[in-house]
């Protein structure tokens, strides 16, 4: 009986040679931390959303988790509520269409990787 060294597919190093493999591994971890990092970064990050002229503004960080509303005494007419919500709609959507962009911009490098 053929002795092949024991490794996958008759290679004695299994996978095309030990040292391919810690390289492989060793990008991976890489990839990893750089990827660990950029998320750290994006839950750092503030980003503005406004609307009615800067009547609201929006805080959110690269992953869309709001920090803070601001609005404006003048965005407030009690006899017309629907507006200031819409302002408030509309500066939450300003916010989250920066915060995709960073994170696009953030995490597209990684192919779609850890979402």
């Amino acid at each position: 009986m053929a002795r092949y060294g024991g490794g996958f597919g008759g290679y004695g190093g299994g996978f095309g040679g030990g040292s391919q493999m810690q390289n492989l591994v060793k990008q991976a971890q890489k990839m990893q931390q750089e990827m660990q990092k950029a998320q750290e970064e994006l839950e750092e990050m503030e980003i503005e959303g406004s609307a009615g002229g800067g009547l609201v503004k929006v805080i959110v960080n690269g992953k869309k988790v709001v920090s803070s509303i601001n609005i404006s005494p003048d965005a407030v007419d009690i006899d017309d509520m629907e507006m200031l919500e819409d302002l408030i709609l509309a500066a939450l959507n300003d916010a989250y269409a920066k915060a995709e962009k960073a994170y696009n911009d953030k995490m597209g490098a990684f192919g779609g990787l850890g979402i």
